[in-house]
């Protein structure tokens, strides 16, 4: 006989529960195999009973999902955790999967997408809901955007914009950098084209999202 996949679910909503439990019901090669409200009662019980696949929710009423991860990937690397939130926010799914979590799923997934989650990280592989994947990308590609746009900055240009960002004039700009306020005009059109903004308020906002401040 196959042995069945062996699932444990925790999370402190009924609605929740009974709903995973009737979706993976229906794959015989998919067994729960206990159910917790609590990370307490879920870090007591797994001393003994492990299971293949945890399902763990991020927010439980005793303890935070990290916290839950941390301890069991250190104590039982074996436990493959796949994370089912309602949360979607990119830092608490990176951190999550840097901890050593194998999958971040949202709570509104596709019945199928569920199973084909717990089927690959049993399996070894590593899932995240679709929507997810794609936010991934997109910060991605937005890093490379920001990376290449200060890229584009020259020295003399990045430390004109410190200034501007550090609210002086551009006389004194002019004195601090031995140049004269012409020129400093012309680097701040400069920096402004290539940071595409318009004014100075403009400047200052981009120069923080893209981190070149100091």
């Amino acid at each position: 006989m196959t042995k069945k996949i062996q699932v444990a679910i925790t999370d402190d909503h009924p609605i929740v529960v009974n709903g995973l439990r009737k979706v993976l019901s229906d794959f015989p090669h998919i067994e729960v195999s206990a159910v917790y409200h609590t990370g307490a009662a879920l870090l007591q019980d797994i001393k003994v009973n492990k299971p293949d696949v945890l399902l763990l929710d991020m927010h439980l009423p005793d303890m935070e999902g990290t916290e839950i991860a941390r301890n069991i990937l250190k104590k039982y690397p074996g436990v493959r955790i796949l994370v089912l939130s309602s949360t979607d926010i990119m830092i608490q799914v990176k951190k999550m999967l840097q901890l050593g979590c194998m999958g971040y799923l949202l709570k509104d997934s596709e019945d199928t997408t569920i199973v084909t989650a717990i089927e690959t990280v049993y399996n070894g592989g590593q899932f995240l809901s679709p929507v997810l994947q794609q936010r991934i990308v997109e910060d991605m590609f937005k890093s490379r955007q920001n990376e290449k746009k200060q890229a584009l900055l020259t020295s003399r240009e990045k430390e004109v914009l410190q200034l501007i960002i550090d609210e002086h004039t551009s006389q004194e700009i002019a004195s601090m950098l031995f140049i004269s306020p012409h020129t400093v005009e012309n680097h701040r059109i400069s920096i402004m084209q290539k940071l595409d903004v318009k004014n100075t308020a403009g400047l200052v906002k981009r120069a923080l999202q893209l981190g070149l401040t100091e």
